[in-house]
């Protein structure tokens, strides 16, 4: 059998600080016990993602979810845990000044607040040595001639302007995009070509962020991703899986096959290269499964279907794709679907001295017990909570 021990050591996979505490919908949050009370306990639960699995090194912040008086300290608090700080989020739709849009605010002033705030972002970058700043806008209108849809994108692009403009050398922007939800007319960035104008408009240092769950029905990400490697411009991904909209379930729980055809073409376009910059995160944020063990259950299904996709005959592949061998071609793909990889996912995590079992393992290891009884009093950190 093909080995893919390089490309399963290649694959780094960020957790979000925001999965850890305690979230939910529009309708409710269900707090569950021993959950983090600040970001120092968020990148403690982080830590042992990784320590488990071998493949989630760093852990994403969210500003101002994530905001400390010392960011460098954080990053340190960190380090000692064996993690790294990664990906700054910027956080531009809770505040009441943002009902009609942050940036695209027919408002100068709310525009000019909410660029302060991207800009601190960036600050913070540099305290806390992160490469990425990841920017989602929920601006956009519910109502036909509410505003101009071009004058919003002219407000938009000299925001952006101005943030990219304060990048450092080593720094990238990733730019997120969403169908609709809050805004429902429009959004003022619904869909990977808007962003991917904005970012070739602003230069090399602006990418593409693909948040699997932020696609109209039936929508072929794959193709998206394809389309983005090819022109260098696919930054990141969120995963996460959705049945409807943009649901932040656990990734790969809805259409694992969509996740492998994804990372088939992760592969194939040599995102998990030497040279590669495309930063894989997950984004689930929901409100039943326990917090520690989603998180490793998602980095353990990206790793399977990362595995199936390293599995691809890729030989085989092309010459029934020449030859115009429609059934030998699929059937080669679905070979390396069918195939089972958990044994040698074990073996690679035994390999490094990991339990084969990640989950087995966090389970016997008492740390959920540990921290429901020391985690009592004060205000736990979450979205919604």
């Amino acid at each position: 059998m093909t080995d893919i021990t390089a490309g399963l050591d290649a694959l780094a996979i960020e957790t979000p600080s925001w999965a850890y505490g305690n979230s939910g919908t529009r309708f409710k949050v269900f707090a569950q016990a021993g959950v983090p009370r600040d970001p120092f306990e968020k990148l403690a639960d982080a830590a042992q993602v990784h320590a488990f699995t071998g493949a989630a090194p760093k852990v994403a912040l969210h500003i101002p979810w994530d905001r400390v008086e010392d960011y460098a300290g954080l990053a340190a608090y960190a380090r000692e845990r064996g993690v790294a700080l990664g990906t700054i989020n910027a956080n531009v739709f809770q505040d009441d000044d943002y009902m009609l849009g942050s940036v695209t605010n027919p408002d100068p002033r709310v525009r000019r607040k909410a660029t302060d705030h991207l800009l601190e972002c960036v600050d913070i970058m540099d305290a806390t040595g992160s490469r990425d700043l990841k920017l989602w806008f929920s601006d956009g209108t519910n109502y036909p001639g509410q505003d101009d849809i071009r004058a919003r994108q002219e407000r938009l692009a000299e925001a952006l302007q101005e943030v990219y403009a304060r990048l450092g050398d080593d720094q990238r922007m990733q730019l997120e995009y969403k169908l609709f939800e809050p805004a429902f007319y429009t959004t003022d960035v619904p869909d990977w070509g808007t962003s991917l104008l904005h970012c070739l408009a602003l230069g090399p240092k602006a990418v593409v962020c693909v948040d699997t769950g932020h696609h109209a029905p039936g929508t072929n990400i794959e193709f998206i991703v394809a389309q983005l490697l090819r022109v260098g411009r696919l930054g990141a991904f969120d995963f996460n899986s959705r049945f409807y909209a943009d649901d932040d379930l656990m990734v790969g729980s809805a259409d694992p096959f969509q996740l492998f055809r994804i990372m088939h073409e992760v592969v194939r376009g040599g995102g998990l290269g030497a040279d590669s910059e495309v930063a894989f995160m997950l984004d689930q944020c929901h409100n039943i499964e326990p917090k520690i063990q989603g998180q490793i259950r998602s980095v353990m299904n990206v790793q399977e279907a990362t595995a199936k996709a390293l599995l691809v005959d890729t030989a085989a592949l092309k010459a029934a794709q020449d030859s115009g061998d429609v059934l030998g071609a699929n059937a080669v793909l679905m070979d390396a679907y069918n195939t089972d990889v958990r044994p040698l996912l074990a073996e690679w995590r035994e390999a490094k001295g990991l339990a084969g079992d990640p989950i087995a393992a966090y389970k016997a290891s008492g740390y959920l017990e540990k921290i429901s009884a020391e985690r009592v009093g004060g205000d736990q950190a979450g979205w919604g909570a």
